[in-house]
């Protein structure tokens, strides 16, 4: 974050200096002010030009500090809106593709999108906050969007979880749980232990992993990841916004309710 800013700054001080070369070569004073009617930056060095600019910014270092704070919030603003859009033209994708798991209740009044990698750390201390949230209300329905980006082991485990998914999609949501709670990495070998746990063949479901269907979920996935801004797991749409991290269930919490009342 620190050499964000300080890459930022430095690209607002040079902004400066090449506002100030445009000021200083359309400025209108007055004729007195230099002895011909040429620009005044004509009659200044480069060298003199970007000695002021930097006397200026030494003298009143805040104003790149402002800049940089207005900068940020105007790239939120933007992302926001992006987000928004990216919801409007796209819900279907994102609440109801037929690719994706569901916990919960199927017919719920109100969904929690999550994007998660069965080896993100703070996926599987989120899992908690998903089963109280779900516990406590009936009404809640929870998308969950396989988003593997940790690696080729996770992609492997996500296969494993598509093609279980395909085979029985009832028991997903415990086949979720087991294996995002499993104490450790989730690969190829971790996720089909647990999936012919519940009884599945094995044959079955390495057939179904070569689906080329599961692949262009994944590409989908990645593309409304895109437009979302998500980078990260766990990430969250609930209503209209988009939410990064594990926030926690009282957070999670209020953006129900809040979506709710919209």
């Amino acid at each position: 974050m620190k050499n964000a800013i300080v890459v930022g700054t430095l690209g607002i001080g040079l902004s400066f200096a090449m506002l100030a070369v445009g000021y200083l070569s359309g400025s209108g004073s007055p004729a007195a002010a230099r002895p011909s009617d040429a620009p005044l930056a004509a009659t200044l060095e480069r060298g003199e030009i970007e000695a002021i600019v930097r006397d200026y910014l030494i003298t009143n270092p805040e104003i790149m500090l402002e800049v940089q704070i207005a900068l940020e919030e105007k790239q939120e603003q933007d992302r926001r809106l992006a987000q928004s859009q990216a919801i409007a033209t796209s819900p279907d994708l994102i609440f109801n593709a037929d690719y994706d798991g569901v916990v919960g209740n199927p017919e719920g009044d109100i969904t929690v999108v999550e994007f998660f990698d069965y080896n993100c750390g703070y996926c599987k201390r989120a899992l908690a906050d998903m089963q109280a949230l779900v516990a406590d209300d009936p009404d809640l329905r929870f998308v969950m969007k396989e988003f593997p980006i940790l690696g080729p082991d996770s992609r492997k485990a996500h296969l494993v979880s598509m093609a279980f998914r395909t085979l029985a999609p009832d028991q997903y949501g415990d086949f979720h749980q087991a294996l995002l709670s499993h104490p450790g990495r989730a690969d190829e070998a971790s996720a089909m232990r647990i999936a012919l746990s519940f009884g599945l063949d094995e044959a079955s479901l390495r057939a179904e992993m070569d689906n080329p269907e599961i692949e262009q979920a994944f590409a989908e996935t990645y593309n409304l990841a895109s437009a979302l801004s998500v980078t990260g797991t766990p990430s969250y749409v609930v209503g209209n916004e988009v939410i990064f991290g594990a926030q926690g269930r009282d957070a999670l919490a209020a953006s129900i309710a809040t979506a709710r009342e919209n």
